[in-house]
């Protein structure tokens, strides 16, 4: 399975395509064709994954019980900001608008791995997120990874 790491800046040309990083392209599986699913992050960012991993969202997503208002919520408001997107003839993919403008992205963008998927952000967006959590990386990873091997 890809795991996706690092962090690029990259231009958004006026039809809103973006170059997929190299590195990150490289470690994408045959299995996905060239075909990734966008969808609106929970983070005020736009999440990309791979076909072959976004498959295995969709078989979580099975599982979730359709009688429970909360399931009904979540995968109304997750899948209809969802596409398919393919890369071109030249490793780009076209951002839909409507991500675009939900994370505030213009003409630059911040691309980072987050292990199984791709994060496209507003370089500014992305500056506050990571400096505005009030707590030390060290303490942050000492609660997420405490008991953990």
């Amino acid at each position: 399975m890809a795991f996706f790491k690092g962090k690029e800046i990259h231009s958004v040309d006026s039809k809103g395509r973006v170059n997929l990083p190299a590195k990150m392209r490289k470690i994408v599986s045959p299995d996905a064709n060239d075909n990734f699913t966008v969808i609106r992050g929970l983070d005020k960012c736009i999440e990309v994954y791979p076909s072959d991993i976004w498959k295995l969202k969709e078989a979580r997503f099975e599982e979730l019980d359709q009688y429970e208002p909360e399931s009904r919520y979540f995968l109304r408001k997750l899948l209809m900001w969802s596409e398919e997107v393919d890369l071109d003839g030249q490793q780009r993919i076209i951002l839909p608008k409507k991500l675009m403008e939900y994370a505030e992205i213009d003409n630059k963008v911040v691309i980072i791995g987050v292990g199984d998927h791709i994060e496209i952000w507003n370089p500014e967006v992305f500056d506050k997120y990571i400096e505005g959590s009030g707590e030390s990386f060290e303490a942050i990873a000492a609660k997420v990874m405490s008991g953990r091997q």
